[in-house]
């Protein structure tokens, strides 16, 4: 792998971003370090042997939790036959351990002087992330005979790293040295432990308890073995898919993420570097998309939500009894109230969605005993939905944030602030309502119904949310679709003014059966026509709106999750081809990632790239991209829960070849499913 690279490797609740060398040099308002619970931990890490910095020769990502730098002294520019190697081996999982070998190939012996720098801005993620690096309490360095101990402390709140060497080592405020004698072809090796602690009233660890996947390298590579193993095997003759397959699984394992204080449950956190931690809707929608191959987290998810789902009125945290959490943090920030993620409410599909989940989970995983626990949670959600989310009484869910200093303007998915729009550009004014909120709400209380009328004897409740969901479904056909375009608006503005433009929304719209079905065909035309549909997926906005950007966030880019959940959309109403050919353009798009899809990529055409533009600052790996090859990968095959088995009804793109997906687990136990695709008649010709 090429040494210009910026390295990350993570697990869970821990991450650290490098440059090529092993090396850590973070200014104020870029994320790279060593980092945990939303804080920066290490923020300075340089390697030097004699006073010279190394050249990386080169770096191996071993995985997601480790890597492997090959350095040698001096630099690229004026390289000559080096008499030393130094191989850096780092990995986390709960902590940071660095392992340092130095070679000596010299014909005689030498002396070395080696040498790490060491350093901690202790910066809150969000300080990183704004550009804003203003800390209010104060840092100390401690240094002991065997330890580094470099802390920040403001009142209660509390940050340590705490360093230690296997070999003896010279300790200063600084850093760490290593003075050395290495015989012709002898080697020296030490391990450096990086411990970092977040302490609380009466210096209690807040990680105490928590789950990490493994203190040592053998448990994060038996964790990693487990978690492979229970998942489906796939193979494919399409080379890229079983990779990205594989890519995706041991990306979700990265991802896996344990709120503090909630028993070591795990969820996926969103994606690196921003989002490591929990949040509603991400979470959700990734547990959706990976069901038929991870069902586990979507039970932990649930039950983690149900948990901390809002009780109260809270204008700062935008709260309310029932809603469903948008976004928990764990910095200084949060803990001193300077942002309200804490946890923070400003989303108004997490709530209907948590409901679709539950539905969604029990019909693959048959699991009625969780659908029983979260009743009462379930209840609250859907009285959300009818007594705090229509702030305009008319039976829709609108935002419009209470926390004016830093709350959400968007709290829908396309969450930037220019994202909602009318046909001429200019923005609405708020309350707003978006269109895929109101079928996630049809599809919640669809779901709901079932689960009042089978599950918790209510055949009454069943029968009014019933009643509901087809009122607004026949509200929304009248209010919500642009005549002239056969498309559905994006949102309303609170006069009921359509904001007019056509938006990779749609799909989901068809994903949650609230398109009617005679309108459900201009639908699937529109997303795979030459406007929304670049070659490689959707556009989240379609090419000649006024606000259409290619590599606009929310205005042009590809996501690869949302067209994911606009292939499934098709399927349901029918469209196989159409989306076959969604899943086609999204998994050869992944070739060019290394099967790892990265949170968005440029809306360009895809005759005129050849291939798909990296979107400057997405995350990677980010939560529901991983999730979307797994998601194309049930609609390709039809597999959908039937009555206590798994149906099974393949539409695969053409030229796709021969899929095998194995031991799919659900309530019929474990079964197999194949498919063939066509063959590519033109190829053959040639």
């Amino acid at each position: 792998m090429a040494a210009s690279h910026t390295v990350r490797i993570l697990d869970g609740n821990t991450f650290v971003v490098c440059e090529a060398t092993g090396d850590i040099e973070a200014t104020p308002t870029e994320p790279t370090g060593l980092f945990s619970i939303d804080t920066r931990f290490l923020s300075k890490w340089v390697l030097t042997v004699n006073g010279e910095r190394l050249n990386a020769l080169s770096y191996d990502d071993l995985q997601y939790y480790e890597s492997r730098f090959f350095l040698v002294p001096g630099l690229a520019t004026h390289y000559v036959d080096a008499k030393l190697s130094i191989i850096r081996e780092r990995a986390v999982g709960g902590s940071f351990r660095e392992g340092i070998t130095i070679l000596n190939h010299d014909e005689k012996a030498v002396d070395l002087e080696i040498r790490i720098d060491a350093g901690c801005d202790f910066a809150d993620l969000f300080e990183v992330k704004d550009e804003i690096l203003n800390k209010k309490g104060e840092t100390y360095t401690e240094v002991e005979p065997d330890r580094l101990r470099l802390g920040y402390r403001r009142g209660n709140f509390k940050r340590e790293t705490i360093i230690s060497s296997s070999e003896p080592a010279r300790y200063d405020r600084n850093g760490l040295a290593y003075s050395i004698h290495l015989e012709p072809n002898e080697q020296w090796h030490t391990a450096i432990d990086v411990q970092t602690r977040a302490l609380g009233p009466g210096g209690r660890d807040l990680r105490m308890g928590l789950r990490v996947h493994g203190a040592e390298r053998l448990a994060l590579q038996q964790d990693l073995e487990e978690w492979i193993a229970a998942a489906p095997k796939v193979n494919s003759e399409h080379d890229q898919v079983a990779a990205t397959y594989r890519r995706c699984l041991i990306d979700l394992a990265a991802l896996r993420f344990s709120p503090l204080s909630l028993g070591g449950q795990t969820l996926p956190a969103a994606g690196l570097p921003w989002f490591m931690t929990m949040f509603g809707r991400d979470s959700i929608l990734t547990c959706l998309q990976t069901l038929p191959f991870t069902p586990d987290l979507s039970a932990t998810t649930l039950r983690i939500l149900a948990a901390l789902q809002g009780t109260r009125f809270d204008d700062f945290r935008e709260e309310d009894p029932g809603r469903i959490l948008h976004e928990m943090r764990y910095g200084e920030s949060a803990a001193f109230e300077e942002q309200p993620h804490s946890p923070y409410y400003g989303s108004v599909d997490a709530t209907p969605l948590f409901v679709v989940l539950l539905d969604e989970y029990e019909r693959w995983s048959g699991d009625v005993a969780l659908v029983k626990e979260l009743e009462q949670e379930c209840r609250r959600a859907l009285r959300w939905i009818d007594d705090y989310a229509d702030l305009v009484g008319n039976g829709y869910i609108w935002y419009e944030r209470r926390n004016t200093d830093s709350g959400l303007e968007n709290q829908c998915w396309k969450d930037s602030w220019d994202s909602i729009s009318y046909a001429d550009g200019t923005l609405p004014p708020f309350p707003r309502a978006t269109c895929e909120v109101q079928g996630y709400a049809y599809d919640a209380k669809m779901r709901a119904a079932r689960m009042a009328r089978e599950f918790w004897d209510d055949p009454a409740y069943a029968e009014q949310l019933e009643r509901e969901a087809r009122a607004l479904k026949e509200r929304f056909n009248r209010d919500w679709w642009v005549a002239d375009g056969g498309y559905y608006a994006l949102a309303l503005d609170p006069d009921g003014r359509q904001c007019d433009v056509l938006s990779s929304n749609i799909g989901h719209l068809l994903w949650s059966g609230i398109v009617d079905d005679d309108r459900a065909e201009q639908v699937a035309q529109h997303l795979v026509g030459e406007r929304l549909f670049s070659g490689w997926g959707v556009r989240t906005l379609a090419e000649g709106e006024i606000r259409y950007n290619p590599i606009g966030y929310h205005n042009g880019t590809v996501w690869p999750f949302d067209t994911s959940f606009c292939a499934w959309g098709l399927r349901r109403y029918g469209f196989a081809e159409e989306a076959a050919t969604i899943a086609s353009g999204i998994l050869d798009a992944a070739r060019y990632f290394d099967g790892r899809l990265p949170e968005a990529f440029g809306g360009y055409p895809r005759e005129q790239t050849k291939f798909p533009v990296e979107y400057p600052t997405a995350c990677s790996p980010q939560a529901w991209s991983t999730g979307a090859p797994l998601l194309l990968l049930r609609t390709m095959l039809g597999l959908e829960p039937h009555e206590g088995h798994l149906a099974v009804e393949p539409r695969l793109p053409v030229g796709m070849g021969r899929i095998e997906v194995l031991d799919i687990p659900g309530r019929w136990g474990r079964v197999d499913a194949f498919a063939r695709g066509r063959l590519d008649l033109h190829k053959l010709a040639d």
